[in-house]
């Protein structure tokens, strides 16, 4: 049978799937074949994507779930990770980086995030956010 280029899946919403989204993208960059420091950055954002979906998005909720879509095409591996929340506006986190900020204990992930990745994109609005991830091969 012929893998596909794009595979989704649906989750709960418990902090336990992200060794499972882990396991998933690690049995896929067997084929790839990314140099591993540049796969691990992208398993780290995309876990901290995950998190603030399950943490923030969906507020542990069992009852609701976590979308993931993988796309993987011959230039880029793109990850799709939605959650069920009430959305967030992204322009209002503080910066973490700022003195204030330092010595928060949230307020990174997305920072985490963009640092790791070649592209992110975030959607948000009342029926959830979605963090689309791309990682260039």
């Amino acid at each position: 049978m012929k893998d596909k280029k794009v595979k989704s899946y649906k989750f709960e919403s418990r902090r336990r799937i992200i060794n499972d989204v882990e396991r998933i993208l690690t049995d896929m960059n067997e084929e790839m074949k990314i140099p591993e420091d540049k796969f691990v950055n992208f398993q780290i954002a995309v876990s901290e994507a995950l998190i603030n979906c399950i943490v923030h998005g969906n507020q542990e909720n069992i009852n609701k779930s976590i979308f993931v879509k993988i796309e993987n095409l011959k230039d880029y591996l793109k990850i799709y990770v939605k959650d069920e929340g009430s959305g967030f506006d992204f322009n209002d986190i503080p910066d973490p980086t700022d003195t204030d900020n330092l010595y928060k204990e949230h307020g990174r992930g997305i920072f985490i995030i963009k640092s790791l990745v070649d592209n992110l994109e975030i959607n948000s609005g009342a029926k959830g956010t979605e963090f689309i991830l791309t990682m260039n091969k």
